[in-house]
């Protein structure tokens, strides 16, 4: 490898039709392309619809926007709207696995591309982590109802008062064998229990429209107190804030890109019609919590289970908790599959180990990866308190979103021919106000934030100068991938 092939590693850009290509011509198992545009909104309701409805509703209502929090979660919503537009026509014109960071490489180079990838690796594997420890808190929960109790030493982590939290590593594992058979059974269980979870959901909003006190949505947007984000407009948008988070999950679809019958058709499909039951979900849940609570009474860690309480259904707990344990199961199990993906298209394009990229004969899946992501995240989650995984870098995932938004215009500008099964509406429009949504949250994140995904980053970039940079400089096909250099000519 030549210094000057090294050089053009950091600028190196993957064309489409290499990527596509890439994915078809392996030569050996591809992966399965056996999910349908149901199972693609069952993963993008899956990812988003979890714990967070169960807690996030409350927290944001009694701190931040009263009743308006129904308003912040169509601001949330619109502003994931944006993004999910630009997803749906990348998703549909470049049918692979690898998300945001495929976008990336073939619109930036190789180096934002790694970058991206690394910024997805932390963000899919704490989320897996975060949400195996909260699942193990409601798995214990319903057990102590039941009468069961597990020995201390197996129900939390060490810094937590325990010596390993042994529920958050056997849910791990579970699903990741699910995961490692092959993607359909994960797909079909997936369903049935988002399924049952949206029916948990909808029993709650129908026995609490019973019980409504349309006296507690007034005033619907409540005074200011002083304080940007302390109620009032700026605390709708605060709020807004806050739960865009609760729509992220959506993003997990586009990492199946790669493994969808008809991904021209199925992807916006997933991609829109997730968002929209999302959405509906959520300000439903909003406006029944805050017309059967005061909203300042809303801050506790089971929102829902308190508004059953208020209307005598004190019974509906366990429902609720039951409906969460799910939540928490289907949110891990979409976490742990894009995680995966993501490793996978790395891998494919020599920035990760070639064992990532190893898809089985019979499952068709990247077992190789899956397994090793699974073991990797048991492993936090039985060691690592859940207020530590809680730093997820929440500021990553809005980071991705403004390289997709970018992603568009670029590619409209470099490949205007190319075929758009799906194009975004408005032209230029909606992917600049994606971006400028996506920047106005980013600048209202704390700084402490901001530091903790600079020093994933830095850590990231260390990697790739060290490993990345060089593997992608030596590989066989580096020559066409270079901006550099014209067809059938080396760079070097």
């Amino acid at each position: 490898m030549t210094t000057q092939h090294a050089v053009l590693a950091l600028g190196a850009r993957k064309p489409i039709a290499a990527l596509v290509a890439d994915e078809a011509a392996a030569g050996g198992p591809t992966l399965a392309r056996n999910l349908s545009a149901f199972s693609l909104v069952c993963i993008g309701v899956g990812a988003t619809v979890g714990a967070g409805i169960f807690v996030l509703t409350g927290t944001a209502a009694a701190h931040f926007a009263g009743p308006g929090l129904m308003l912040s979660f169509v601001l949330g919503a619109v502003a994931s709207g944006l993004v999910a537009l630009c997803y749906a026509e990348l998703a549909a014109m470049i049918p692979v696995a690898g998300s945001t960071y495929s976008y990336t490489y073939t619109t930036l180079g190789a180096l934002p591309a790694w970058i991206i990838g690394w910024d997805l690796v932390l963000e899919f594997a704490m989320a897996a982590a975060t949400i195996a420890v909260g699942w193990s808190g409601y798995a214990q929960s319903l057990m102590a109802d039941a009468g069961f109790r597990l020995p201390a030493a197996l129900a939390a982590a060490p810094a937590a008062g325990g010596l390993v939290n042994l529920p958050a590593a056997l849910v791990t594992l579970a699903l990741t064998a699910l995961l490692m058979r092959d993607n359909r059974g994960a797909a079909h269980t997936n369903a049935v229990l988002v399924v049952l979870k949206v029916a948990i959901i909808l029993a709650f909003l129908g026995l609490g429209a019973l019980h409504l006190r349309p006296d507690l949505w007034h005033p619907l947007v409540p005074a200011n107190e002083g304080a940007f984000g302390a109620f009032g407009w700026s605390g709708v948008f605060r709020g807004a804030g806050v739960v865009f988070f609760a729509y992220v999950g959506f993003e997990t679809i586009s990492t199946a890109a790669g493994e969808t019958r008809n991904p021209q058709r199925d992807a916006p499909v997933g991609l829109l019609g997730s968002l929209l039951v999302t959405a509906a979900l959520y300000v439903a849940v909003a406006a029944v919590l805050t017309g059967l609570v005061p909203y300042r009474e809303l801050d506790v860690a089971d929102p829902i289970a308190k508004a059953m309480a208020v209307t005598g259904l004190t019974g509906f707990s366990a429902a609720i908790k039951l409906g969460a344990l799910i939540g928490l199961t289907t949110a891990a199990l979409t976490a742990l599959y894009g995680q995966a993906r993501i490793c996978y298209a790395m891998a494919r394009d020599r920035m990760l180990p070639d064992v990532f990229s190893r898809i089985g004969a019979r499952s068709r899946t990247p077992f190789v990866a899956q397994g090793l992501i699974g073991l990797a995240t048991a492993a936090v989650a039985a060691l690592v308190p859940i207020d530590i995984l809680g730093e997820l870098v929440s500021i990553g995932t809005l980071f991705a979103f403004i390289l997709v938004c970018a992603s568009v215009l670029i590619l409209r500008r470099t490949e205007p021919e190319r075929a758009r099964p799906f194009r975004v509406p408005g032209g230029p429009v909606v992917p600049v106000l994606g971006i400028l949504a996506c920047l106005a949250l980013m600048v209202s994140l704390p700084g402490d934030t901001w530091l903790r995904l600079l020093a994933w980053l830095g850590l990231g970039l260390a990697i790739w100068f060290g490993y990345g940079r060089r593997r992608i400089a030596a590989s066989p096909g580096f020559e066409r991938t270079s901006p550099f250099a014209g067809p059938g000519r080396s760079p070097g």
